[in-house]
């Protein structure tokens, strides 16, 4: 139990260990409130009731699972180590060894949610290049009713991968990780079966093919915009010529999912080096930590970045974080005919 409460350098002493617990708290408020607002945003104004609207909102309720059911337990963890002074059972035995584990759910969980993540913001390239690279064709070849299809594949082909380690061999466990804090995969002998190592190979691989693929789709989107810009600067384009070219949201748009695209990389980056680099046998217990947290953290990221590139999304957020506000404060009957006054006026900004 000592080992397991001093091996990675975040619980090394009391201090970093109440740091450590304040960091999770705090991360797993914010990816609530976070991406509960994209959803009250998304969900709740008629303008983001596209396919990119949709895939934006699964790629939130991806992100509030982890807030939900990954960080809480880690937090409980964290917490009853430093009141106990040593570790529940269930902290110290992998999932074949324990009739329930919490690490076999939330294991999975969080996978998962990493996999919809990745395979969401590749459909979001998609959809966004094809805007920008075939503005005709937009309309019909991206519709709601392909893109809502594609999200349930996505969010199914991702939980069938997350779970395959445990469904196509039995040489790979969940536990609670004494060095990532968190729960991860683990191999449930010492010995390294030819079989395991190609699973557990697979999670780095297929994540590295998609977002490999999604970084080649943004470059070539993006590419298109800066010599469609420069012509712009150049050449006066007929009206005839400006039907045939990206509008300047769908831009502005393609350019937000690239900053997606880049954020979710290099969050994820560190994580897939330690999955080959642990495969091989090298533990690098501190390194696990911030690499599994800094990925975490990646859930809190996707509504900065539409609050800070789309003018639209913040307004609207704004109208419903002073809108809650005022709900939540006791007025007169005078002052709540000018709180709904206000809310109108916030309401007719673009």
């Amino acid at each position: 139990p000592d080992e397991l409460a001093n091996c990675s350098v975040c619980c090394c002493t009391t201090t970093n260990k109440i740091l450590t617990v304040v960091f999770m708290v705090l991360l797993m408020l914010a990816i609530l409130f976070g991406n509960a607002l994209t959803l009250a945003v998304v969900f709740g104004t008629k303008h983001f009731h596209t396919p990119q609207g949709y895939l934006k909102a699964s790629l939130a309720v991806a992100d509030l699972a982890v807030g939900i059911f990954v960080v809480p337990v880690s937090v409980y963890a964290e917490i009853s180590l430093m009141i106990q002074k040593s570790a529940p059972e269930w902290m110290v035995r992998n999932s074949q060894k324990a009739t329930f584990h919490p690490c076999s759910l939330i294991g999975p969980v969080f996978a998962g949610c990493t996999l919809v993540s990745i395979t969401t913001i590749f459909l979001l390239t998609i959809e966004r290049s094809i805007a920008v690279l075939k503005p005709l064709h937009k309309e019909s070849v991206i519709t709601k009713k392909r893109t809502f299809i594609l999200i349930v594949i996505s969010w199914m082909g991702s939980f069938f991968l997350a779970t395959s380690p445990m469904v196509f061999t039995n040489e790979i466990a969940l536990e609670y990780n004494p060095c990532s804090r968190m729960c991860n995969y683990a191999l449930g002998s010492t010995d390294l079966p030819s079989q395991a190592w190609n699973i557990l190979l697979l999670f780095p691989a297929f994540d590295f093919t998609l977002l490999g693929s999604t970084l080649v789709i943004n470059i070539i989107s993006l590419t298109t915009i800066r010599q469609h810009s420069k012509r712009r600067q150049h050449l006066a384009e007929t009206e005839t010529q400006g039907a045939t070219k990206p509008t300047f949201s769908d831009i502005k748009a393609a350019r937000t999912i690239g900053t997606l695209t880049l954020a979710f990389t290099a969050s994820f980056t560190p994580i897939a080096v330690f999955v080959v680099g642990n495969v091989f046998g090298n533990e690098w217990c501190d390194f696990s930590f911030f690499a599994f947290w800094i990925l975490t953290t990646n859930s809190c990221c996707n509504v900065i970045i539409y609050g800070v590139r789309d003018q639209k999304f913040r307004n609207r957020a704004y109208q419903l974080i002073v809108s809650a506000q005022l709900n939540n404060t006791p007025k007169t009957e005078c002052e709540n005919t000018e709180r709904t006054n206000i809310i109108r006026e916030h309401a007719r900004k673009p």
